[in-house]
């Protein structure tokens, strides 16, 4: 093993590969912005913000490679002391993890209609954020890697909540969805894929979480925590553009029609754009599905209007 494996080493893999990230989200951005949706400004204006957040971000983290194997190329004592790109890198990844977590917790109430459990979930993402704050605070204070020990109880604390919050979003969506399969093929294609995309969300944030928490913690002395601290923020963001342009392909595989081959056994009648099946009532309008009988709002939209604005919830 080299000299600087455990150091320069594992943070050049955590940039690399934060970088590698930056590039699929960069592609996110391009199609979004290249796809007319019809979203709302509040929508529009956190796609934007994390793009700006995610280009400094990865600016900040390749500057800082260039500093490490250049600037400071046969200087090994500058990995003794901690750079301002730590404080700066480390509130943008809990910038963009909290955008993406308030997100997805309005996600929930618009599924779940549940004040409590939105309330748990923007309680716990706020007290990461602020947590993630006074690490930011303390990384700027704390001048020699030697006293990175006074971070370990706030960084624990932050990366905690972080992951809780993760784990309660993950399991709402997943079982109110899942609550929500009709029968109806294309429907629950449709439900199936948003259940996946819940899953990948809470699993891939959360173990890079842990595994930035469990390293700063246990592998002092080391920067292996850097692999998994810095392409965090990307798998956040990732994830929110992902959601935004999996309309695209969710509208086409609806194909503005409601499959009702799968039952057929189901008494169903057509009538003006209505399909009954068993007491409840699926209405299709403008590529909109929504279960109206049992919980309007279980079913998630996707029209061009906002995927998750309560307009596009209808009666029928």
């Amino acid at each position: 093993m080299g000299l600087y494996d455990q150091t320069v080493g594992v943070l050049l893999i955590g940039i690399f590969f934060n970088t590698f990230l930056f590039g699929l989200v960069t592609y996110q951005f391009i199609v979004y912005a290249n796809t007319k949706f019809k979203d709302p400004l509040w929508i529009r204006a956190i796609v934007w913000t994390l793009c700006i957040t995610d280009t400094t971000h990865s600016t900040i983290a390749i500057y800082n490679a260039y500093d490490m194997c250049v600037t400071n190329y046969g200087n090994p004592e500058s990995l003794l002391f901690v750079s301002w790109t730590v404080p700066v890198l480390a509130f943008a990844t809990a910038f963009a993890a909290f955008i993406t977590q308030i997100f997805l917790g309005h996600r929930v109430l618009l599924i779940t209609k549940n004040k409590y459990i939105t309330g748990v979930v923007g309680i716990t993402s706020l007290a990461a954020f602020v947590t993630a704050i006074y690490v930011t605070y303390m990384a700027a204070v704390v001048h020699e890697i030697k006293d990175f020990g006074l971070l370990v109880p706030s960084v624990t604390a932050w990366l905690a909540l972080q992951t809780t919050a993760d784990f309660i979003l993950t399991f709402i969506l997943a079982y109110a969805l899942a609550k929500s399969r009709t029968g109806f093929s294309k429907t629950d294609t449709v439900i199936n894929r948003l259940i996946r995309g819940a899953v990948q969300t809470g699993v891939f944030a959360s173990i890079f979480a842990l595994g930035d928490m469990f390293c700063f913690t246990l592998l002092k002395g080391t920067y292996f925590y850097a692999m998994f601290a810095y392409p965090i923020g990307r798998i956040y963001t990732n994830t929110l553009m992902d959601t935004l342009n999996a309309r695209i392909n969710l509208r086409d595989m609806m194909g503005g029609t409601v499959d009702l081959d799968s039952q057929s056994n189901a008494n169903v009648y057509h009538m003006h754009g209505r399909a009954t099946f068993q007491g409840q009532s699926i209405h299709v309008q403008k590529e909109v599905i929504t279960d109206v009988n049992t919980n309007p709002t279980a079913v998630a939209s996707y029209s061009d209007e906002d995927v998750y604005s309560k307009t596009a919830y209808k009666k029928a």
